[in-house]
């Protein structure tokens, strides 16, 4: 597994995007001592060999059967040393710590699995209900950590608040993994939430269960605006259309994630392979008209109904 620590006493004590020394958490709210191997380090480093193997045979370059057997054991090391269980059954722990003990605070980190090849389908589905749990999504967005965990505050900076870019992350994988009533429901949280910030989503704001407080609670020291978050609001919509261009192959996917929680939709003047597209979606999902560039062949995957 890939693992860090901070040899300097000066950096950061966690290098993931959890950096405080207080974000890594077991289930009992102890911290975890480093060194410490996240969960989605691995998934990112599956998703790079695979994309990488793919790179190499659209070239006719050799190596890529090399790329891939290491990502099928990365696979292989995390489903034996990461997944752990609770009363609500099991699920991928946060990080390893430094004696290799799984971290296992329920938190977003799982989120940023989905879709990086490091999950097999069932394992896609048990992360997708954890993530669509009270627990994590009863919020206005996805919590970074549960609500029954130990360590959890809903104004802890990544122990319980909501990012929406952590939030967007999660959306997108399960929108590709075929979800999307779990996509739908932390989309919903962020809808819910961004009338209170004028529509411009600030960094992160409190986790509080949207049945307790009429509106998001702000973060105080939160940037806003804030280059990550603003980017989520196009990681949401593409998941919400389900829109994966394809160029080299002259393919164009849309795969709308089900009736959508923003009603009808239509996106124009977007560009790919250098000429405009515009998608419009109608209030069940249904893509209604596709305007795409010349050459390219739209396949239009029904949408699930939800």
């Amino acid at each position: 597994s890939l693992s860090y620590i901070d040899h300097s006493g000066t950096g950061r004590a966690n290098q993931g995007w959890k950096d405080p020394g207080d974000a890594a958490r077991f289930a009992d709210g102890r911290l975890a001592e480093a060194p410490l191997a996240l969960a989605e380090v691995q998934g990112y480093a599956c998703e790079a060999a695979l994309a990488g193997a793919a790179l190499l045979d659209a070239f006719d370059l050799p190596d890529g059967e090399r790329w891939r057997t290491f990502a099928a054991g990365l696979a292989d090391r995390f489903r034996a040393r990461f997944w752990v269980s609770d009363q609500q059954g099991p699920y991928p722990a946060m990080a390893l710590d430094g004696s290799g003990r799984p971290v296992d605070s329920v938190a977003s980190n799982m989120g940023h699995l989905l879709a990086t090849g490091i999950l097999n389908a069932d394992e896609t589905a048990t992360v997708a209900a954890r993530l669509a749990a009270p627990d994590m999504s009863d919020a206005y967005g996805l919590r970074t950590m549960s609500s029954q965990s130990g360590g959890f505050g809903p104004l802890r900076y990544h122990c319980g608040t909501v990012w929406p870019h952590d939030t967007a992350i999660a959306v997108t994988g399960l929108a590709r993994t075929g979800h999307p009533e779990a996509a739908a429901r932390l989309i919903k949280g962020i809808l819910a939430a961004a009338p209170a910030f004028d529509y411009r989503l600030p960094e992160l704001w409190g986790g509080d269960a949207r049945a307790d407080t009429p509106a998001p609670v702000p973060y105080p020291a939160a940037c806003r605006p804030q280059a990550w978050s603003a980017a989520s609001a196009i990681a949401l919509m593409t998941a919400l259309t389900g829109l994966e261009p394809d160029v080299p192959a002259g393919r164009l996917h849309l795969r709308p994630t089900g009736s959508l929680p923003v009603g009808a939709l239509t996106i124009a003047g977007l560009t790919v392979a250098g000429e405009r597209l515009d998608v419009t979606i109608g209030t069940d999902g249904r893509i209604e008209s596709v305007l795409a560039p010349a050459g390219l062949i739209v396949e239009e995957h029904p949408a699930p109904r939800v």
